[in-house]
């Protein structure tokens, strides 16, 4: 992923999040404002969307703190979180590449001990598989058609997402993820979307995904959504680790009044352990860690649904989205655990 927004006809297709966003914090964007509150994990602080200052990398922990919070990781991890984006991509694959059901066993296996939740992003390529992997685990599902410029794509990814809830295997259906912010559809197009999934899975609950700050800007795709879910990236808005969780908290308050009355759920949030900062959002493993703890403590505590972003790295994301891209998992591109003493 880059630092920088990508032109909407340059941006590759793909399955999962964490893209650079065209930032929400712009000059006269809709999140120009101060932020202040308390992070769990780190100091009080004021964040103002829109800064630029320089990235502040902070001094490496000490043995007893890092000890504290690979602790704190370990425990967290073992406890379990409510949910985990999942791509099963190995090395040399990519979007387009065929996925096996072998593999993808094979991913959940790693997973399924740390979650009550996966979230797919595809329903072809064999991707669609997933879903029922994961509930023959005993996993719930978040199932997601991954739509795009490509019509006949699109077309494929609806009718595969249909077919696995009518097989029972979606507790959630996502019509489309990041789709208005990439600018891939209109509107209209996309409510279509929704509302014939919708029509097709009666009982099944069916939404969009996006970041937090488009539901604002779009009331009518949220008024079409049973379930409203919002992609939360403190890190793509330069926001430094130690106000990270305030700062996200408010964009899940931002989404919650944007959709009165609506489920809401935060369908990604996450931090990079590698790769250039943003702004003053640094990248590393001991932020990613606390990211995490102080983001499953509060969900924990507050009865939050979230799904973290990622359970695996994804290698082909460096070419595609910058050197942030790939390190965006719990585990690495071989499944292996890459934090306080391989959970």
């Amino acid at each position: 992923m880059s630092t920088k927004p990508l032109d909407a006809d340059t941006r590759p297709a793909g399955h999962g999040g964490s893209q650079a966003w065209a930032p929400a914090f712009a000059p006269g964007g809709a999140a120009q404002r101060a932020v202040t509150g308390t992070g769990s994990g780190g100091p009080a602080g004021t964040f103002v969307p829109g800064c630029t200052s320089a990235a502040v990398t902070p001094p490496p922990l000490g043995p007893a703190d890092r000890a504290r919070l690979e602790q704190a990781f370990c425990a967290t991890l073992e406890r379990g979180i409510h949910g985990l984006c999942f791509s099963p991509y190995t090395e040399g694959q990519q979007p387009g590449s065929q996925i096996s059901r072998a593999q993808i066993h094979e991913r959940l296996a790693v997973v399924r001990p740390h979650t009550r939740w996966v979230r797919s992003f595809s329903c072809t390529d064999g991707h669609e598989q997933t879903p029922q992997v994961a509930k023959l685990m005993g996993l719930n599902t978040l199932v997601g058609a991954w739509l795009g410029i490509d019509r006949e794509i699109n077309t494929r990814e609806l009718a595969g997402a249909v077919a696995v809830a009518q097989a029972g295997h979606a507790d959630i259906v996502a019509v489309g993820n990041e789709v208005l912010l990439r600018g891939d559809l209109s509107e209209d197009e996309l409510i279509h979307h929704i509302e014939q999934v919708k029509a097709a899975l009666p009982g099944v609950p069916v939404g969009y995904v996006d970041a937090y700050f488009l539901f604002e800007k779009h009331p009518r795709v949220t008024a079409a959504c049973d379930v409203v879910m919002c992609n939360c990236y403190p890190f793509w808005e330069g926001c430094p680790r130690e106000q990270a969780l305030a700062y996200m908290q408010t964009m899940l308050a931002r989404t919650r009044a944007a959709a009165p009355g609506k489920r809401v759920l935060i369908s990604e949030t996450g931090w990079p352990d590698q790769g250039s900062a943003f702004h003053g959002a640094v990248p590393g493993s001991d932020a990613a860690m606390q990211y995490f703890v102080d983001t499953a403590a509060w969900a924990e505590r507050e009865g939050i649904e979230w799904f973290h972003f990622a359970a695996f790295d994804e290698a082909w994301k460096v070419g595609a989205e910058g050197d942030v891209g790939a390190f965006w998992g719990l585990w690495d591109k071989d499944a292996l655990p890459k934090f306080a003493g391989k959970p």
